[in-house]
């Protein structure tokens, strides 16, 4: 409470929450579904000791917007540009997770002059690679990513979840944390009380997913092209494994890649302090 406070800012399109402290070079942390700001709360403190740390919530999500649509990749890198702008930062480093992987690579893609370094992990991009199958022949495939098909469905999904939110959340970080508690359950109640309670957070939800289709032919615009930035992919062992890196090595032409062990898809929760060393040497390069 020393260090950080909150903020609405308006960025002329849409108004976002942030929680912002600290001194030095800012440094943006985007964080994934179905999450917020506080996805980042064990390496806050930490980081604000060397950076301006501005921990955000996208449109839809935590307490920022929600507006009826823009949840397109292009449309959500345009709400970090222009917070950044509405914070007076021209050039900032980045951190995202998840959903913030896609947001950083179009971000770096149209204008790699704002952000000096990128960190990114746990999530591929829709459009940047082959689609994975819709029932592969390894089941573990499919238990990780199924929630795509379901969450891209229209109308049905708030229907089925609605009143149910514990159950369906609850399974998300169960199934995909490294271990069941991988996400302290104090913190899954928090962000399941969001999305119980602030009107329209769980439809936004799952827009983020049923804006894919927009989201793909927009990436692959910018494949052809490899962005000159420094990147740092991150993921868990038991997660996302060597994909990140995998993939970025396509994508971007200097990358860094970090492989957690005993983690599974939320490493700020499941193994900050791995993660805290890798962010804080790479980024202050």
């Amino acid at each position: 409470m020393d260090t950080f406070s909150s903020y609405r800012v308006d960025t002329g399109n849409v108004r976002l929450h942030a929680v912002i402290g600290g001194e030095g070079e800012p440094l943006l942390l985007h964080c994934g579904w179905p999450q917020s700001w506080y996805a980042w709360r064990y390496l806050m403190l930490p980081l604000s000791k060397r950076f301006k740390v501005i921990a955000v919530d996208p449109r839809g999500l935590g307490i920022s917007d929600k507006p009826g649509g823009g949840y397109d990749v292009d449309t959500l890198a345009d709400d970090m540009f222009r917070l950044m702008d509405a914070l007076g930062h021209d050039q900032f480093l980045m951190a995202g997770h998840d959903i913030g992987v896609m947001v950083g690579y179009v971000m770096v893609s149209t204008h790699p002059e704002r952000i000096r370094r990128l960190a990114i992990g746990e999530g591929t991009i829709p459009g940047a690679s082959p689609s994975p199958e819709m029932i592969p022949d390894d089941r573990r495939m499919s238990d990780f990513l199924w929630h795509f098909a379901f969450n891209r469905a229209l109308d049905v999904n708030e229907r089925l979840v609605e009143g149910r939110e514990d159950i369906y959340f609850n399974y998300q970080f169960a199934s995909k944390s490294g271990h069941p508690d991988g996400v302290p359950k104090y913190a899954r109640d928090f962000y399941i009380e969001l999305l119980r309670r602030v009107p329209g957070t769980l439809k936004a939800s799952f827009d983020y997913y049923r804006a894919v289709d927009e989201t793909i032919p927009q990436v692959r615009k910018y494949v052809t092209k490899q962005v000159s930035t420094p990147v740092l992919a991150f993921s868990g062992a038991l997660a996302c494994g060597p994909m990140v890196e995998m993939e970025w090595h396509t994508l971007a032409a200097n990358v860094e890649s970090l492989i957690i062990p005993d983690c599974g898809h939320f490493p700020a929760e499941e193994q900050p302090e791995s993660l805290l060393s890798a962010l804080t040497g790479f980024l202050s390069a």
